[in-house]
């Protein structure tokens, strides 16, 4: 018998012109080859992994860039390549020599760890640098000034970058046809397509005939840019930009496979397609609104896989608990989609572009908001009626008031199953692991007491295949446990209305869970999950030490047969997120990155409402400290991450209330807002601070510390966006307090004086900022000594001030000064070096010495690309400042 198979191309990009001492990026990806989607997907899995293994010559280092393995889905895409970075080392060999041809190496590896391809990736040596100028315009900033930070954290710059692409171009290559790859783990195997190229050194573009290699290159999948034969790799944002070709169709987030033993429930189908029917011309959004755990999201995911396979042009499937991210898949979607006028620079101006071309494109597209929470502050962000009927938006969320209705949306109420549907349900659950005898006779009578609710159900069958418990078993024991949950949950405080019995069915898995190895850690670490965003969050959360600590003081006493003792380790914590998923109590899926730990609200809210209440403060901050622990220090290397950990934060702190304000406030909290700010979400930043400065002058008090950073660092969301007036107001006042209860001479007081005069000089009062400037400045030289980092940025903001009064003379002597002192004292690749460079290139400009400002530009933009890395602000700022002053 034949053995299913799929036939794969791989899609690789690498350089093929390398120079010593330089840094490339290299991605691995691979799509199905020929029609898509592939007719009749021959597996029961809906994706599978392939692993790659990067190898590089004698002089090139590989680092891997996150996962190294690509997950390949039933619809024929992938959820983005494996990255690498190919660093070639100074001393490089050339060709001809004894170390061999430069070249990577390449190797494809199947689930079950056995490889099945490797392919010679060439590339040649070149002595000299020639690569030509970005042409990506870049975000426009100030490169002489000082940028500031939210405290408490030292200055340090922000990031507006949204991440870059993941270019890729084809790398035609395959095996003698009908080679078969057996996949050792799953019984998957892949088929290869057939071509000319058997994986040797006469790759395309690595031969002598540079048309040839030209040609291959053009062929790179649309959507990436910048790939230049013989020369360095250059990275530009991922927006396709009008007049590149779009990789029809986009597809943006990840639509949620169908449960098993799914319900197409047609009813509830018909009356969705119905709602959308009678309004073809001015409806355009269905809004699925129920109760937890009754099926909103799969049945939205049923027609989102449906319309997939219809061909729909533009799907966009969005996790909408936060506002941002729906702006951050809007702004992705207009990328991949090559819109006018989203260029990549601003998160909310590209999803404007995106709405504003869905109500005019002749494209057809679906639009998917899963979990819609906020719908007062989403709701700038629907999408509005398009000028035919080739639109259509999913909305699901619990809300079922005014708001959900209006606007071109119609509401269609989500129920529990029929009782049909139920009985259904656990009788295809049951037979699809080999379990149907469990069924037995009183199936209707389970499917009652759990209230037809799909979640519940879900949780019994899981427990019954488990345990080898059948209807009637599971019936007497969820009766016993629902009689001694009255008084926990009564009906009257569940506004769902199914509380007591969902309830009541995840505490009896719990139970089971809680005897299992790791024994006694299951509840402590499923009601610390309850607290975090149900999206998912980081798995690496489990290893830190605060919560192996928690986990550790939290478990119940192993019984005389367990194996547990001593300190929970990060081993035993993950074995925990195993033995929950095992009881579907929560998913633990590594391939989904960031969000690798998800946890149904519903559950996560039954798990919640049960916490012995002296617990929830001890779990709160406990979540609270991983949170911290784990959140990237330079968060441009890591946006995807801090975008999930803000979500988190979020969540913690509505499920917290005032528990993270005591004693003080949780440095979270701040970190939080700071992330937004750096991230450039300023108006999610503003409204962050505004809140953190109402709590903290409610719970500490108006003069507290911690109430004045607040209110600086909103004063600084508001320099952000450029309303410096009332900067100004809140900058006065906060620093007049610091005086008052800190006293002149304290760090807070000179720092808020230092804000003071930044908002002044960007409100053009010049005179005022110097004179501050150069009081803060003699202050920290007399309080901090001259060499204190503080002290340097307070000459060096000084120095700025100088220069936009004209003063060039006197600015360049403290930019030559602060410069000197910032290599000897941080070193020459420190980003404040950097920035000193860079100012001191501009005053050079502006005293007419232009020759040794294009100089020193070039310097810092060379370093900044090998430090910060291509697509930083400050990298790409510097090169918009250097083609300009080029420009004749």
């Amino acid at each position: 018998m034949t053995p299913p198979s799929v036939p794969l191309r791989p899609l690789v990009s690498w350089p093929h012109l390398a120079e010593p001492g330089r840094s490339y990026l290299v991605t691995v990806d691979v799509e199905i080859a020929g029609t898509e989607p592939v007719p009749d997907w021959p597996y029961d899995q809906e994706e599978f992994a392939i692993g790659c293994m990067l190898a590089g010559c004698p002089g090139i280092e590989i680092e891997a860039l996150g996962s190294t393995a690509v997950v390949l889905h039933r619809f024929g895409g992938t959820y983005g390549p494996a990255r690498f970075v190919a660093h070639a080392a100074d001393n490089l060999p050339a060709p001809g020599t004894e170390s061999g041809e430069p070249r990577l190496q390449l190797t494809l590896i199947t689930a079950g760890g056995v490889p099945f391809r490797t392919v010679n990736l060439p590339i040649t040596v070149s002595r000299e640098t020639d690569a030509p100028p970005q042409q990506e315009p870049p975000r426009v900033l100030l490169p002489s000034r000082e940028r500031r930070s939210a405290e408490p954290l030292p200055p340090e710059r922000l990031s507006e970058a949204i991440a870059p692409p993941e270019p890729r171009g084809f790398l035609p290559w395959e095996p003698p046809s009908g080679a078969v790859v057996e996949d050792g783990l799953t019984g998957v195997s892949i088929v290869e397509p057939v071509s000319t190229y058997d994986g040797g050194h006469d790759a395309p573009g690595s031969g002598t005939d540079s048309n040839q290699a030209e040609h291959w290159v053009e062929s790179v999948t649309a959507g990436a840019t910048a790939f230049q034969v013989g020369r360095d790799l250059t990275v530009h944002h991922h927006h396709a930009g009008p007049g590149t070709d779009v990789g029809w169709p986009v597809r943006v987030g990840a639509v949620p496979p169908l449960a098993s033993g799914f319900q197409p429930r047609e009813a509830l189908r018909e009356a969705i397609d119905r709602a959308h029917g009678r309004h073809a011309t001015v409806v355009l959004t269905q809004v699925l609104s129920g109760g937890g755990g009754v099926g909103k999201s799969q049945l939205a995911a049923a027609r989102a896989h449906q319309a997939h396979a219809e061909g729909v042009d533009v799907l966009v499937w969005v996790n909408a608990t936060e506002t941002a991210q729906i702006i951050a898949a809007y702004a992705q979607a207009a990328a991949r989609a090559g819109v006018p006028g989203a260029d990549g620079q601003d998160a909310e101006s590209d999803a404007t572009a995106f709405l504003d071309w869905l109500a005019v494109t002749d494209r057809t597209w679906l639009v998917v908001l899963d979990d819609l929470t906020d719908i007062e502050d989403a709701a700038p962000w629907w999408p509005r009626p398009p000028a035919g009927a080739n639109g259509r938006v999913l909305a699901t969320t619990r809300r079922r008031d005014a708001l959900v209705t209006g606007g071109g949306r119609a509401r269609v109420d989500i129920g529990t199953y029929t009782t049909a549907e139920a009985i259904d349900y656990l009788r295809e659950r049951l037979a699809e692991a080999d379990a149907g005898h469990l069924l037995g006779d009183r199936a209707d009578d389970l499917a009652e007491a759990l209230g037809r609710l799909p979640l519940a159900l879900a949780h019994a069958a899981a427990y019954m295949m488990n345990e080898g418990v059948d209807c009637t078993g599971y019936l007497g024991l969820f009766a016993d446990r629902a009689s001694r949950l009255e008084t926990l949950l009564p009906t009257g405080a569940d506004t769902d209305g199914y509380g007591r019995q969902v309830t009541a069915s995840l505490l009896l898995a719990l139970d089971v869970a809680q005897g299992r190895e790791p024994v006694g850690l299951a509840a402590p670490a499923l009601r610390l999950a309850a607290h975090l965003d149900p999206a998912g969050h980081p798995q690496q959360l489990w290893g830190t030490d605060a919560v192996t600590h928690y986990l550790t003081m939290h478990r119940t006493a192993p019984g005389p047969g367990s194996r547990q003792s001593g300190p929970v380790t990060p081993d035993q914590a993950r074995a925990t997120l195993r033995l929950l998923h095992h009881y579907a109590l929560l998913t633990h899926d590594p391939r989904d990155g960031d969000r690798a730990v998800r946890l149904n609200a519903l559950t996560a809210r039954a798990a919640r409402e049960t916490t012995p209440s002296g617990d929830t403060p001890g779990t709160v901050h406990t979540a609270a400290d991983a949170l911290q622990d784990i959140w990237p220090e330079h968060e441009h290397t890591a946006r995807d991450l801090a975008a999930v950990l803000r979500a988190n934060a979020d969540a913690l702190a509505a499920h917290a209330g005032d528990l993270l304000w005591r004693p003080d406030g949780h440095p979270v909290l701040f970190t939080a807002g700071i992330s937004l700010n750096s991230t450039g979400l300023i108006g999610a930043a503003a409204a962050h601070w505004h809140r953190l400065a109402a709590d903290a002058e409610r719970l500490l008090g108006n003069d507290h510390p911690e109430t004045l950073t607040s209110r600086s660092n909103l004063a600084f969301s508001y320099w952000q966006a450029g309303r410096t007036g009332e900067a100004i107001v809140i900058e006065e006042q906060v620093l007049a307090d610091r005086e008052r209860i800190l006293g002149h001479d304290h760090p807070d007081t000179l720092f808020s004086r230092s804000n003071l005069a930044r908002s002044y000089q960007q409100a053009g009062r010049t005179g005022e900022a110097i004179a501050i400037e150069e009081q803060v400045l003699a202050d920290r030289e007399r309080i901090l000594g001259h060499d204190h980092p503080d002290t340097l940025t307070s000459r060096a903001n000084l120095a700025i001030s100088y220069q936009q009064a004209g003063r060039t003379g006197e600015a360049i002597a403290i930019e030559e000064q602060v410069l000197a002192d910032r290599e000897r004292i941080l070193g020459h690749d420190h980003p404040d070096t950097l920035t000193s460079r860079a100012n001191l290139a501009i005053s050079y400009q502006q005293a007419g010495r232009t020759g040794e400002a294009i100089n020193l530009l070039e310097q810092v933009l060379a370093d900044s690309e090998r430090i910060l890395g291509h697509d930083h602000p400050d990298t790409r700022e510097a090169t918009d400042v250097l083609r300009r002053w080029q420009t004749p």
